[in-house]
């Protein structure tokens, strides 16, 4: 390729929100419906910002669509640099006394079910107050939380803190209790013998150290486990509020004597960075909104 241009274009930062795009679907096919763009426009866009940048982003062909190094490194540089033109207008308007633009907020599974949760309240009031501000939500992991406030693709994630990270800050909302749960119809002599399903989680390990429990089988996210449990085989570490969600179908029943974990939730934030300012609005809104 010819020695690259340094400076950027108009249309060269559409090129990148193109690549970006077509990067994040995994492939052309994906991305021509998102864009409403055909293979030909997406394809010129792609070979236009890698003859500006030198390098190639990416193979394309017979065997499917591929980052080069090249191309990782350009996306993840892309990203921020686009998140930064895309913050420009909102906080603008919020000098204007206005609230805009996007706000992204990330969560574990099973958040709503507890009664502490007030996030649909806070969402309402969020649109009353703020109707030109457009939320979205994620259910993610927890580790997959963590690494998305790093790489700023949400300004908020709700989960629980177990422990602290100086990278976030932590705005308590409400405590949420965690027990051993066995189905109801087990007895309790019966279940002392039975396996504790593992899920990657602290206090599990906890659990498991006291060497009260042995490890049973490997389960991904609540719902799995509580499948496990209903079997009447298992035990399993549930939220209270979801495992009496789970009652009201498959009757379980925390075991006796049971060790008892409590959990603060948090809308955490990258404690480095300042926040947009929808974002502190609705962080305001869940505070005054947490019960008692």
């Amino acid at each position: 390729m010819e020695s690259p241009q340094r400076t950027l274009t108009e249309r060269d930062l559409k090129s990148l929100r193109v690549f970006c795009a077509v990067a994040q679907a995994g492939g052309f096919s994906v991305a021509e419906r998102q864009l409403h763009m055909s293979k030909a426009s997406i394809s010129r866009h792609i070979r236009e910002i890698e003859d500006k940048l030198g390098v190639q982003l990416c193979e394309r062909g017979p065997a499917g669509f591929r980052l080069t190094v090249a191309g990782a490194t350009a996306l993840e540089v892309s990203r921020n640099a686009l998140r930064a033109l895309d913050g420009i207008r909102p906080e603008i308007d919020a000098v204007r006394g206005i609230l805009s633009g996007p706000l992204t907020i990330g969560m574990v599974e099973q958040v709503l079910t507890d009664p502490a949760c007030v996030l649909p309240e806070s969402l309402v009031e969020l649109r009353r107050i703020a109707p030109d501000v457009s939320p979205e939500i994620l259910v993610l992991t927890h580790s997959q939380l963590n690494q998305a406030l790093r790489e700023r693709r949400i300004q908020i994630g709700l989960r629980g803190q177990y422990q602290e990270d100086k990278a976030f800050h932590y705005q308590p909302l409400f405590i949420e209790t965690h027990r051993i749960y066995v189905a109801a119809d087990v007895d309790d002599e019966t279940a002392r013998n039975l396996p504790l399903v593992h899920r990657t989680h602290p206090f599990i390990e906890q659990a498991l150290a006291t060497g009260r429990f042995r490890r049973g089988p490997d389960a991904e996210g609540l719902e799995a486990v509580a499948v496990f449990v209903a079997t009447g085989h298992y035990l399993g570490l549930l939220t209270e509020h979801y495992a009496d969600r789970v009652h009201a179908r498959y009757p379980l029943r925390a075991i006796a004597d049971g060790p008892v974990f409590h959990n603060p939730i948090c809308a955490i934030t990258e404690a480095y960075r300042p926040l947009p300012a929808s974002a502190r609005v609705f962080l305001d809104i869940l505070q005054r909104r947490i019960p008692g």
